[in-house]
């Protein structure tokens, strides 16, 4: 049985009022699932490199005597991963979903093979560029994806499943970390059985159909019109179809192929794509992978020097990553996106500010214990805060705000920002705690959080519920300075 004979009715008609549940319709949820291994790539190969990257230095002395091939064996993947965000939106718009998610697995099953056999470190970093290349295509491709086969109503809530899935995977790669500690080959078999959910995706989105908004826009109607029907009920079916005919007629209108440099033309384009391009850096910027790539690190500068106690204390840090996902599945469709990025950073700031205290305080006093063990708090109450908010936020607006003729290349740009910001960071932090200390570079990311606080105020608009019709009318009106936009900054249903 193929996924596109899993039952369609939804159940969203209730007594003549649309109401459309997470789990009201198992072919949505089946393919959020599928596509969302993509996500469970992106976090396994976030999370599997902080553990393998000591054993790593056990072996290769040069590695260990080296800042600099530590930070490139981390930030190689992150590498491919830019130049696979910048082109997987060309090869979203040209191809289609299917096939840009297709083409990853191809190249992350490679990569993952290149790393288990590395036999020195340069090959190793060859191997963490091919995998970074199929990361960074599948970190364009599964939320663009999700998002178009999704209702608004729970948009936010089935794209977030995506970050779940990419924060399930960082908790998978510490779990398959441990159980390798005591394996011969240890980091091999940490970076090797990368591949094999790459390989069970290839498989499964072979059953999967194209987007259904990909294909009525690329003059695929019927094809269009089939999947949708087991998306919803024949009422919203009608209505959803009027909307795809309204925005093929808009993107007819609009020149038949759209470049790079037609996103920085429009200038309703520039203000979306300013929106999500800060998101996704601030979410970078505000520390997430310095916690994420370099965790035992961290847990060792607090003083826990066993490779396991390390990797044991950011194995409880990756569970709370992916339970604050699952909170911030709920919350986004519910106290939307706006809210939940301020409320989130807002708690980051303050476990930053906790974190540079543990360490300074660490630093000059003998009692390394007692502010090794507040170094981890003030780590594990930074996850509570970012994971419901800043995690799942940018992925979902990034998803949503841009018209279907620009998804793929702004999604690919944005996601570009995302790598280049993550590259940035990865290949600075243990220099940049090597020259400043662990505390004062801690009090940096806390300030660039205040940054992100004012730009979220700022530059995104809420986009709760809404259609993406609808969203792309708030730029439309946002560029035209209209004082009687009707754009909210609270979503309709918090207007009450």
């Amino acid at each position: 049985m193929t996924i596109e004979s899993l039952p369609g009715s939804s159940g969203y008609l209730d007594d003549g009022n649309r109401k459309v549940t997470y789990f009201g319709n198992s072919y949505v949820v089946g393919l959020t699932v599928i596509a969302g291994i993509g996500g469970l790539l992106f976090g396994y190969d976030t999370g599997v490199i902080s553990g393998a990257l000591l054993y790593i230095r056990d072996e290769f002395k040069q590695v260990d005597q080296s800042s600099f091939l530590q930070e490139t064996i981390v930030s190689m993947a992150l590498c491919g991963a830019m130049i696979g965000a910048a082109t997987g939106g060309w090869i979203n718009d040209a191809y289609g979903r299917k096939k840009a998610t297709l083409s990853a697995d191809v190249v992350f099953v490679l990569g993952s093979i290149v790393m288990a056999v590395a036999p020195d470190p340069y090959v190793l970093i060859l191997g963490r560029f091919l995998v970074g290349l199929g990361v960074g295509v599948a970190s364009v491709t599964a939320p663009v994806y999700i998002a178009e086969a999704s209702p608004s109503e729970i948009r936010g809530g089935l794209v977030s499943t995506n970050v779940l899935m990419i924060t399930g995977g960082s908790f998978l790669s510490y779990l398959v970390n441990l159980a390798f500690t005591e394996v011969r080959g240890t980091w091999r078999w940490m970076l090797g059985v990368s591949g094999v959910p790459a390989v069970i995706q290839f498989f499964l989105m072979l059953f999967l159909p194209e987007s259904p908004r990909w294909l009525y826009l690329k003059k695929d109607k019927s094809k269009a019109i089939a999947v949708l029907s087991k998306i919803y009920d024949p009422d919203r079916l009608e209505e959803e179809i009027d909307q795809l005919a309204a925005a093929f007629d808009e993107e007819t209108n609009r020149r038949n192929t759209v470049g790079y440099w037609d996103v920085f033309k429009s200038k309703e384009m520039r203000l979306a794509f300013l929106a999500g391009a800060g998101l996704q850096a601030f979410q970078q910027f505000t520390g997430i992978n310095t916690v994420m790539y370099y965790g035992p690190t961290i847990m060792q500068m607090a003083g826990f020097h066993s490779n396991q106690l390390a990797l044991l204390l950011s194995l409880f840090v990756a569970a709370m990553n992916a339970i604050g996902t699952i909170v911030g599945i709920y919350l986004i469709d519910h106290v939307g996106r706006r809210k939940l990025a301020l409320s989130s950073l807002a708690g980051v700031f303050l476990s930053l500010v906790l974190l540079a205290g543990a360490f300074l305080l660490q630093t000059s006093s003998h009692a390394t214990g007692l502010y090794g063990w507040l170094a981890v708090i003030g780590v594990v109450l930074y996850i509570a805060f970012f994971a419901p908010g800043m995690g799942p936020v940018p992925w979902t607006v990034n998803s949503e705000i841009y018209p279907e003729s620009y998804r793929g290349i702004c999604g690919g740009m944005s996601a570009t920002v995302n790598w280049i910001s993550n590259l940035i960071v990865a290949q600075s932090f243990l220099s940049i705690t090597g020259a400043l200390g662990t505390g004062p570079t801690f009090l940096i990311l806390a300030g660039i959080t205040v940054l992100a606080f004012a730009f979220v105020i700022v530059f995104v608009p809420e986009t709760k519920g809404l259609t993406f019709e609808e969203v792309e009318r708030i730029w439309k009106e946002r560029a035209g300075g209209s004082s009687n936009s009707r754009e909210p900054l609270l979503a309709p249903g918090d207007q009450a």
